[in-house]
């Protein structure tokens, strides 16, 4: 328990601190700033400074960024957040800050050791002038009085409806309709930027109603809410999948979305005179041609299908599809069924099958990591996303800062005595698995399951139930790499020949700039580079280092041209920031990059 002495003494030192930065701030010393850092210190900024998404290392690195920024952005007002004491734990005091720019309002999370900053974080919140209408300005809704001229919220919506895309153009177009896309396009609504959704499906969270039907959240609820709009108290923990697309669905309403279903985008091209996209659609069949100044592909970073080519492919007589076309295991009863893959999809698949009464074998291509669910959310989640971290005061908000806090390049370390207690903990579970021949592992540093998303976004599974049947032996376990395929069989390098009625690749996804290579050009998607990964040149996640997410929510090599996607957690806490980027352009206020991304990769 902290002591009122302590809880004195860490105040202290945070005032001391920022009345030290903040004066060399004033006084335009990048240097002297700079100072008030540990050697080994990082700055994550998100748009605040910078106009982009950096993490700075060192002094030198800070040093650089603030004499290139400092004029423009002039930061004040540093001040510890009212209502957040600082507190002191293991040597380490944290803080919660709020700090103004020339544009903005931000708020930021500091850690102090031995007096100086180990960690920052900067976020700017909201622009001037420009704020949401919430609160003390939330709109009226009503207009009171007598006017001849009235009209409706009904009629209101109708006329956007019948001139957005039409008569008039959307300052911005999101291609996707899938949480990632109409999270952002809650945002932008807020923010009085007109956009337009659209989406290929017939309704809003189709995505969600044509994948098989055990599909459900692995997250739990906690980390999944979408922006404004929370789930209810009384919400399963873990979402079904039509649950989850009904939800989408009544959040394009309810937020007033310009949401364009059975809309295809078919090309794009982007003039650099006139700043502005044209965009080919078809809308129920007919030709539309757009004109926004920004695109945003919210495509998902799991949703360009990573499809095999094995030879024999084109002679299988049996049913052959990618995990995202799969339609669930009712029609297999019975049925011989090889699922190639050994991640979340393919143990969902896999479990589904079972379950329906088919004769299903596994082909585990490379090594996974597998993590129990009720562990994950005991020991990785519950600190922040849980309904003990709601009741000791953790808002959703405020839990995303805390994560966004930790720089990349070291959140491994705060994850691996998690995955240390996980191993410890579900120790038999694992003995079980590695028993039945299944390549199991922890990372490539023992990390777990987060850097693995971070990095790769593949080589895990969150189990719910179907690694068990893998352990027991119940769904067939084989190890290789598939050879070819015959009519009726699926045949590893080994000569293992394994009999099939079905196949399914669950085989992944690739990098979303393939989205932009099929809308726009090859030469666009390679000017952008690889989306995803930290460059942390582990497996499946070249280097060099980047020290943030490529190419997500923050601007590219291509002018105007932007990526949205993640789970729902990075969807939420990312799609502000990109929205009020968006948004400071759409008004002209100056947002001149740091940093831009260099391109290492091109898929």
């Amino acid at each position: 328990m902290t002591t009122t002495a302590q809880q004195t003494e860490a105040a202290t030192a945070v005032t001391t601190w920022l009345a030290e930065f903040s004066a060399a701030l004033a006084a335009n010393d990048p240097v002297r700033a700079a100072a008030a850092f540990t050697e080994d210190c990082f700055w994550r900024d998100l748009i605040s400074f910078t106009w982009n998404f950096r993490t700075f290392e060192g002094r030198a690195e800070i040093t650089r960024m603030l004499e290139a920024t400092l004029s423009r952005v002039q930061p004040a007002g540093w001040t510890v957040t009212d209502g957040e004491e600082p507190a002191e734990t293991g040597g380490i005091t944290e803080a919660w800050i709020n700090f103004e720019t020339s544009a903005g309002r931000g708020h930021g999370h500091l850690r102090l050791r031995g007096g100086q900053c180990w960690t920052l974080l900067t976020t700017l919140y909201e622009l001037k002038g420009y704020e949401e209408p919430k609160g003390l300005r939330r709109p009226m809704g009503a207009e009171h009085g007598a006017n001849r001229d009235r009209t409706t919220w009904l009629e209101d919506r109708e006329y956007e409806r019948k001139k957005l895309g039409i008569t008039e153009q959307p300052y911005v177009l999101i291609v996707g309709g899938g949480q990632a896309g109409i999270g952002l396009a809650a945002r932008l609504r807020q923010l009085s930027v007109p956009t337009i959704v659209i989406d290929k499906r017939a309704r809003p969270g189709e995505v969600w109603r044509s994948r098989y039907k055990s599909l459900c959240l692995h997250d739990p609820v906690w980390y999944d809410h979408m922006p404004y709009l929370k789930f209810p108290d009384n919400w399963p923990v873990f979402s079904p999948k039509d649950k989850i697309a009904d939800w989408l669905e009544s959040y394009t309403k309810v937020m007033e979305l310009n949401y364009w279903p059975s809309t295809e985008a078919t090309s794009a091209s982007y003039d650099e005179a006139s700043q502005e996209w044209t965009v080919n659609v078809e809308r129920d069949g007919q030709a539309v041609v757009l004109r926004p100044k920004q695109l945003v592909l919210a495509t998902g970073m799991s949703g360009k299908p990573n499809i095999p080519s094995f030879p024999g492919m084109d002679k299988f007589r049996g049913d052959q599809h990618h995990s995202s076309a799969h339609p669930g295991p009712d029609a297999y009863r019975g049925k011989r069924c090889v699922v190639i893959g050994s991640n979340n999809s393919a143990f969902d698949i896999c479990g589904a099958l079972w379950e329906s009464g088919a004769d299903v074998t596994m082909v585990q291509r490379s090594s996974t990591h597998i993590v129990r669910s009720a562990t994950l959310m005991d020991i990785g989640l519950s600190a922040l996303y849980s309904e003990q971290a709601v009741d000791s005061g953790i808002t959703t908000e405020k839990a995303d800062l805390i994560f966004a806090s930790i720089p990349y390049r070291i959140m491994h370390l705060f994850q691996i005595p998690l995955y240390d207690q996980m191993r410890e903990r579900d120790k038999d579970f694992y003995d079980r698995l590695e028993k039945a021949g299944f390549d199991h592992d922890w990372g490539d540093d023992g990390s777990g399951l987060f850097m693995k998303y971070l990095r790769r976004g593949s080589g895990y599974y969150i189990d719910v139930g179907a690694a068990d049947l893998v352990a027991n032996g119940d769904v067939k376990l084989v190890r290789g790499q598939v050879d070819h395929l015959t009519q009726d069989a699926v045949v590893l390098a080994d000569g293992t020949e394994l009999p099939a009625d079905l196949v399914v690749y669950a085989t992944g996804y690739t990098s979303m700039n393939g989205w932009a290579a099929d809308l726009i050009s090859t030469e666009v998607a390679d000017k952008v580079g690889k989306c995803w990964g930290l460059g942390s040149d582990t497996t499946k996640d070249p280097g060099p280092w980047e020290g943030e997410q490529r190419n997500m929510w923050k601007p590219t090599q291509q002018e105007a041209l932007w990526f949205t996607g993640g789970n729902l957690h990075q969807s939420r806490h990312y799609s502000l920031f990109l929205a009020l980027q968006l948004k400071a352009r759409q008004v002209g206020i100056p947002t001149p990059v740091y940093g831009l991304q260099e391109v290492h990769h091109l898929s």
